[in-house]
């Protein structure tokens, strides 16, 4: 059977993110999965499109390191909003504020993807940005998003593959990129990388 990706392997997925995991299943793609452990605090006064790109290619190195036959990919992402970055609420009560700060405005959320293949000094980073406008949300409305519980683990708290589909009203730019991975932008890198090898 022909393969549908034409990739480089072996490929380690280095996220505990179920969003990625699955958006690369769906992809075709044949990966394994290593949790990196690394502090993914934002520094201070640091633009999204800096913070994602450096957490992706942290969580990318983290692993290659121990793995330099792979080709280890990490994923950042950040919900930005005036001029403010919204990562994953600490708190139901934080979501719901999120979700408040959001509703009916148009924000940006910017991932950033890294690849690492250490025995071949193979370094790539890169980062997308995608503009989503949410619809108006009455308090009553984000209180029962909150108690689903869907937001607690989701950057600025919603699930465009989820319940909070219901509250977008328009995207401009990459649907996987919201979900947690720019899927499209991944495998052309990787197939660039697999025709150099």
């Amino acid at each position: 059977m022909q393969k549908l990706n034409d990739l480089p392997t072996p490929i380690v997925l280095a996220s505990a993110s179920p969003r990625r995991l699955e958006l690369l299943s769906q992809a075709g793609v044949e990966f394994s999965v290593v949790v990196p452990g690394v502090d993914e605090t934002p520094h201070e006064a640091e633009p999204p499109q800096a913070m994602v790109e450096r957490l992706a290619l942290l969580k990318a190195a983290t692993i290659a390191r121990a793995q330099p036959d792979s080709y280890v990919i990490g994923a950042d992402t950040t919900v930005f909003i005036d001029g403010q970055s919204l990562g994953k609420p600490t708190s139901e009560r934080e979501a719901y504020d999120m979700l408040m700060s959001i509703q009916g405005r148009t924000h940006q959320v910017w991932g950033g993807i890294a690849i690492v293949q250490e025995r071949l000094g193979v370094s790539r980073v890169w980062s997308h940005a995608t503009e989503v406008t949410m619809r108006q949300m009455s308090a009553q409305q984000v209180r029962a998003y909150v108690a689903t519980k869907e937001p607690l683990d989701k950057a600025g708290s919603y699930a465009i593959q989820g319940i909070g589909l219901q509250f977008v009203d328009t995207i401009s730019g990459s649907y996987s990129n919201v979900v947690g991975l720019n899927i499209a932008s991944l495998l052309e890198e990787l197939r660039g990388l697999a025709c150099r090898v």
